[in-house]
């Protein structure tokens, strides 16, 4: 990629951000467009996330992603969110157009591209949501936001029926909110449509374990995993064997990134290249 004064800089803001995929990603993509765009990773600690948000007005960086811990703390610096970043309360993406910074959430685009290339319409459906931490905002408005019903299930119950109520606020259908313990998990997953993991359990440390235990999974419903590595979680490997519809957290990843792409370039995003190089990032890390 050859840099030049005429390359628009996109980049990612987080702390660590040692760790991430996107730059290997986002360049693959800008590559295949022939864009004269580069992306590069800005560890930014707390402290300084004003500073960071007035050197991308400085600099005129095109757009920045944005990441753990920073998703809520960057919105005061802003001049706009949209309308569904603003009821989540939390941005991933940052657009800079002319100096004027407006945040978005394609943390919940990206979770719902999957489901709508697999014909699942969200709309009706009974879903269960396991975890109702930071991971759970983006996720949760989405589902809601397309009509679902939900039920979410958190070790700490006053969490998941803090985040419920929230929802409540914004759409009738509300959702419910309850502790995360063996009967609440087998009893909403008897009916439901879909489970969704927004935990980090079955990541790292915790690969050899699974927050939902393989007999509450049914036949036919769709299990998500929002862990991206490894690439088959035990929870995914289990609801496979068990016949159940399955998606990894690969695929919301790549469809995030795609998604924050096409707001940076006014260009679809070559999202099929994209996932490949997720998961060849992945392959290589395991």
């Amino acid at each position: 990629m050859d840099i030049s004064g005429k390359t628009i800089v996109c980049g990612l803001i987080g702390d660590p951000v040692e760790h991430s995929m996107s730059p290997a990603m986002q360049n693959a993509a800008f590559r295949e467009l022939n864009l004269d765009y580069a992306y590069v990773p800005f560890r930014v600690r707390g402290e300084d996330i004003g500073r960071a948000i007035a050197g991308m007005r400085a600099l005129g960086l095109r757009g920045l992603n944005v990441t753990i811990p920073h998703k809520m703390a960057v919105i005061p610096f802003l001049d706009g969110l949209d309308a569904l970043a603003g009821k989540i309360g939390a941005v991933n993406t940052i657009v800079n157009d002319g100096g004027t910074l407006t945040g978005y959430n394609t943390d919940a685009g990206g979770f719902l591209q999957p489901l709508l290339e697999r014909g699942f319409n969200p709309e009706g459906k009974r879903i269960v949501v396991v975890g109702a931490g930071g991971a759970a905002r983006g996720i949760t408005f989405a589902l809601v936001d397309k009509g679902a019903r939900l039920v979410m299930l958190n070790r700490t119950a006053d969490r998941a029926r803090a985040l419920a109520e929230q929802l409540c606020q914004h759409y009738p259908q509300g959702a419910e909110g309850m502790e995360l313990n063996e009967h609440n998990l087998a009893e909403s997953s008897a009916n439901a449509d879909m489970i969704v993991n927004t935990t980090s359990v079955g990541m790292g440390a915790s690969s050899n374990e699974t927050p939902i235990p393989r007999q509450v999974l049914r036949r036919g419903a769709l299990v998500y995993d929002i862990v991206y590595n490894p690439l088959k979680t035990k929870l995914i490997s289990e609801a496979a064997s068990a016949g159940c519809v399955t998606i990894s957290g690969a695929e919301m990843l790549a469809w995030q990134g795609a998604l924050a792409f096409e707001k940076w370039t006014a260009r679809k995003a070559p999202i099929e290249l994209m996932k490949r190089e997720v998961i060849r990032h992945l392959r290589n890390e395991d």
